[in-house]
């Protein structure tokens, strides 16, 4: 099995976009993609440690290259893509909901969003073996087959409670606007 530093090299001399860019940046300051590239994640994980603001760059991390690629999946004629980054989408929901009411006790721990990010990294990350894939089909996706039946009848209910409360306030302001133009007319 290739060690880390081999798979890191593979992947900077291949075809993709990160290996492009970082071959521009070589030709232009005569460093090696390699130092580029690992001087580059040893500054974002310390900025993650230490940094102010480091919940905006990891939740920018965890979304906008996943928005990209998604994106990109849409406007693809495939339908496996599609569905590695809506399984990408529904695991960050889920994670973004567990942290909501979590967060309040997570944030105080110092490597906190150097974790998130990796966490996030590892759910996008291009192989079969990635967390959303992996947490999908061991957690969300049982959870679900157990209890769609109880979800899907909440949310019909939900449904149609929306549609009559819509309808009931649409009626209740035309009813009120009648009535205050009719009075209106009265007052002339």
């Amino acid at each position: 099995m290739p060690t880390l530093r081999e798979r890191l090299t593979n992947y900077l001399n291949g075809d993709n976009m990160v290996s492009r860019l970082l071959g521009k940046a070589e030709e232009k300051t005569g460093i090696k993609k390699y130092y580029l590239a690992t001087g580059s994640l040893c500054s974002l994980g310390l900025y993650l440690i230490f940094g102010y603001g480091a919940s905006l760059v990891c939740n920018l991390i965890g979304f906008l290259y996943p928005a990209y690629r998604s994106i990109k999946a849409i406007e693809s004629t495939e339908k496996v893509d599609d569905t590695i980054w809506l399984t990408y989408w529904v695991v960050y929901g889920v994670f973004s909901v567990v942290e909501f009411f979590s967060d309040i006790f997570l944030f105080w721990f110092p490597f906190y969003y150097l974790g998130k990010c990796g966490f996030l990294l590892w759910c996008m990350a291009p192989f079969s073996w990635n967390g959303s894939q992996i947490i999908y089909r061991r957690f969300i996706r049982p959870l679900f087959l157990k209890h769609e039946r109880t979800v899907d009848s909440v949310v019909s209910d939900l449904g149609g409670q929306a549609l009559n409360t819509a309808e009931n306030a649409i009626r209740q302001a035309l009813e009120g606007s009648v009535i205050n133009s009719l009075e209106t007319e009265k007052s002339k």
